[in-house]
């Protein structure tokens, strides 16, 4: 017996989430742009230039962990940075989760995620790690889009503090 399709309207929550997902990504990773300004004394326009030369976020924020590491005096100031980085990149993988795989839309209206990603082990690989999107992943989901917003507070207020330049 297979269940009804999932309603319209419950999709589209799942889409809204990712659409947030991508929004609130892309709107802290920017953040960057002004941590870089601030800790190399180049102006904002440098500063996108360096962001956007810089291929991946991965790359991006350990390009600010090392010029905090280098132009910071150890000290609260290089922790609490260090701090936010840390959680920034602990917050990409679920980005990647939900931008770099492919997702199922099965008859029985469940949805999930298949992770396009290949874990090498000692005599195997492994692929394809499917993930339903049940109620409990969704809320989940939420509270990582809630952690993403706060570290998007957490990070404009650290600019403010230290008179890091804001456009």
């Amino acid at each position: 017996m297979t269940e009804t399709p999932l309603p319209e309207a419950e999709l589209d929550a799942v889409l809204l989430r990712v659409g947030r997902l991508n929004y609130a990504w892309s709107n802290t990773e920017s953040l960057l742009i002004h941590l870089m300004a601030g800790l190399t004394g180049m102006t904002q326009n440098a500063a996108v230039v360096v962001f956007l030369s810089v291929p991946a976020t991965r790359g991006r924020i350990e390009l600010v962990e090392r010029l905090a590491k280098l132009q910071l005096v150890p000290g609260a100031q290089q922790r609490e940075l260090l701090a936010l980085t840390a959680r920034f990149a602990k917050l990409s993988t679920v980005r990647h989760r939900y931008n770099h795989s492919i997702w199922s839309f099965q008859d029985d209206g469940s949805v999930a995620t298949i992770l396009m990603r290949i874990a090498d082990r000692r005599d195997r690989i492994h692929m394809g790690r499917k993930q339903n999107l049940d109620g409990d992943e969704l809320a989940e989901l939420d509270r990582e889009l809630a952690r993403m917003s706060a570290l998007n507070r957490d990070i404009w207020d650290f600019l403010r503090r230290h008179d890091f330049p804001i456009i």
